[in-house]
């Protein structure tokens, strides 16, 4: 029976049997970056290549007269668009932050501690991927106004802190670390915590990366709790505020600063993406295999 070689994935140099890979996977990758590709185009077509017909997908001649618009029109309101980039990367650090250490912390807790209610609390975490916002959008807000934290930085990170998908991920990937790392520290006088601080952290980086991408993500373009939570326009984020200026002016003018907007806010996303992909990787190839 032939042995499994995980490095034979990735091999770090070319070999001629990737050629048939690269042939079958090139047509999809080109095909799946021509979002990304469209997005970029549109932001820079001018007014008469946005409405021409037949549409086109490449830019001709690209300006910038959309990003022109777009912060003459911000310049207009009253609150400078720096506060609501100012909100939106707190509440993202925040969020992404305390998703790591509670992904992290529970994971290693379901996968390697043993206490009752063990199995019942995962299978919770499990049925809540099938859950929407929306669901759960009256409850949220009755939790928020219990608490008293409307119109505070707490109303858009509390909503999110919890990320069921970030949690199974990282679980399954503990669950791979044998248990012999854990037993000899603990032979060594070793704390729970000290275990997994110093052994599990640095064994799931490539989970921990996952969760950052997918935190963020969540986080970033979240307009729910600036529309349901905060009527205060100075606590508002930037996702919120694209929303509202493409909405405002959803007229034939107004497309131009629509798409400018969309590729302002999807930049950030990508970068995270291409920053944190390799270890992204490694956690779809081996989240699924013991």
């Amino acid at each position: 029976m032939a042995r499994y070689h995980g490095s034979n994935i990735n091999p770090k140099k070319f070999e001629r049997s990737q050629i048939k890979i690269i042939l079958a996977v090139l047509p999809l990758a080109l095909f799946t970056g021509l979002p990304i590709v469209f997005i970029v185009c549109h932001a820079f077509k001018p007014m008469d290549e946005l409405f021409a017909y037949p549409p086109k997908f490449f830019v001709s001649k690209p300006t910038l007269d959309n990003f022109i618009k777009l912060f003459r029109a911000s310049q207009a309101s009253g609150i400078p668009m720096s506060r609501y980039v100012f909100n939106s990367l707190i509440v993202a650090g925040v969020v992404v932050i305390a998703s790591i250490f509670m992904s992290t912390m529970a994971g290693y807790a379901l996968s390697k501690l043993k206490f009752k209610l063990k199995n019942t609390l995962l299978e919770i975490n499990n049925m809540a991927l099938m859950f929407v916002s929306v669901a759960v959008m009256i409850p949220r807000y009755l939790v928020i106004d219990f608490l008293g934290i409307k119109n505070t930085y707490f109303a858009h990170i509390f909503p999110l802190l919890a990320l069921p998908v970030g949690l199974f991920l990282v679980k399954q990937f503990i669950d791979q670390i044998p248990n012999a790392l854990s037993e000899a520290a603990y032979l060594d006088g070793a704390s729970e915590f000290t275990i997994y601080r110093k052994i599990i952290m640095p064994l799931i980086k490539p989970a921990i990366a996952t969760t950052v991408i997918l935190s963020f993500q969540a986080v970033w373009m979240n307009v729910e709790s600036s529309n349901l939570y905060v009527t205060d326009d100075s606590m508002k984020t930037l996702a919120f505020y694209m929303n509202t200026l493409a909405s405002q002016n959803n007229t034939v003018a107004g497309q131009g600063i629509a798409a400018a907007a969309s590729l302002i806010m999807f930049i950030p996303n990508l970068l995270v993406f291409i920053i944190l992909r390799k270890s992204f990787m490694n956690t779809m190839t081996h989240s699924g295999i013991k």
